[in-house]
C-alpha cells in the first residue's frame, strides 16, 4: 500500500501545529526543511515533541515535492494518519464491501471536495473515490473545506475516476452518473444493493471516459429557471436521498 493511502499530509506552520495539537488526530510524522531555523524550528519542534511525533529534517526542495505545493508549504509539513482511507482495490475484496460508493471525477476545486467529503460522511455513505489524478490533491484546503472531517473521511484512492467505475462494474456494481434533467429522476429511480454515483467536474462534467461505462444517468428535478446545481450541493442532495431511502449506507 502507497504512503497516499495511509496518510493525509498537510502542509504550511500553522495547518501542521493545528494538526499537532488536535488530540483525536493520529499525526505520523513532521518532515521540517534544513532551511527553517529560529523561532519557528523551535515552536514545531516543540509542539511535535509534546504530542510524542518524530520530526524529520530533509531539504527544502524534498518538502516541496513532498507537499505537491511549493508556494505555501513553509517548509514543514506533516504526515495525518487516515484511518478510514484505503485503496478502493482493497476495499471492493474486503468481507463486506461499501454498499454505496461516490466517484469524483474531474472535480478540481478543493471547496468542492472537502464539502463533499463532509457530506458524505455525514450521510453514512461508505466510500468516496477520490482518484490521484484528474481531482483537487488532498490538502490543506481540502482539510479547511470540510471542517476536518476529510481526515476520517472513508476515502478510497486509485488512479483515475474511469479505473475506479471499471472496477465497480466488474465488482457488480450499478454505475450512475448525476446529470441533465432528460435523466430519471434520482428521486423514482430503483437502485441495486450496490451503486456507485458518479460526480462530474465543475465544467466540464462527467468525462468521456467514465461516460461511456455509466449504467445509467440520474436528475435531481429542479422546477425552477436554474440549469445545474453546484457539484457539492448536488452530492448532498444524493447522500440525504440515499438516508431517506434507509438503511446504512456502507454496509
Amino acid at each position: 500500500m502507497s504512503p497516499k493511502d495511509r496518510f493525509l499530509t498537510v502542509y504550511g506552520r500553522k495547518p501542521v501545529l493545528e494538526a499537532l495539537a488536535d488530540p483525536t488526530l493520529d499525526v505520523d510524522k513532521v518532515i521540517l526543511a534544513d532551511t527553517v531555523r529560529g523561532a519557528s524550528a523551535a515552536e514545531i519542534q516543540r509542539a511535535a515533541d509534546a504530542s510524542g511525533v518524530p520530526v524529520q529534517r530533509a531539504s527544502a526542495h524534498r518538502v516541496k515535492v513532498l507537499a505537491g505545493n511549493g508556494k505555501q508549504d513553509q517548509g514543514v509539513l506533516a504526515d495525518v494518519v487516515a484511518p478510514r482511507m484505503r485503496p478502493l482495490s482493497t476495499a471492493l475484496s474486503a468481507g463486506r464491501p461499501p454498499t454505496r460508493v461516490l466517484v469524483l471525477d474531474g472535480i478540481t476545486t478543493p471547496a468542492n471536495v472537502g464539502m463533499i467529503l463532509r457530506t458524505a460522511t455525514a450521510a453514512g455513505v461508505g466510500g468516496i473515490v477520490v482518484p490521484r489524478r484528474g481531482v483537487a490533491a488532498l490538502d490543506p484546503l481540502v482539510v479547511k473545506a470540510s471542517a476536518g472531517v476529510a481526515f476520517r473521511a472513508p476515502v478510497l484512492r486509485c488512479g483515475s475516476a474511469a479505473e475506479a467505475v471499471g472496477m465497480l462494474a466488474d465488482a457488480g456494481y450499478g454505475v450512475y452518473a448525476l446529470g441533465a434533467s432528460t435523466s430519471g429522476s434520482l428521486f423514482d429511480t430503483d437502485l441495486p444493493n450496490r451503486a456507485a454515483f458518479v460526480l462530474g467536474g465543475e465544467t466540464a462534467g462527467v468525462s468521456e471516459e467514465v461516460r461511456s461505462q455509466v449504467t445509467g444517468w440520474l436528475s435531481i428535478p429542479m422546477p425552477g429557471e436554474v440549469e445545474s446545481l453546484n457539484v457539492s450541493a448536488a452530492a448532498a442532495v444524493l447522500c440525504f436521498e440515499l438516508v431517506r431511502r434507509g438503511g446504512k449506507s456502507s454496509h
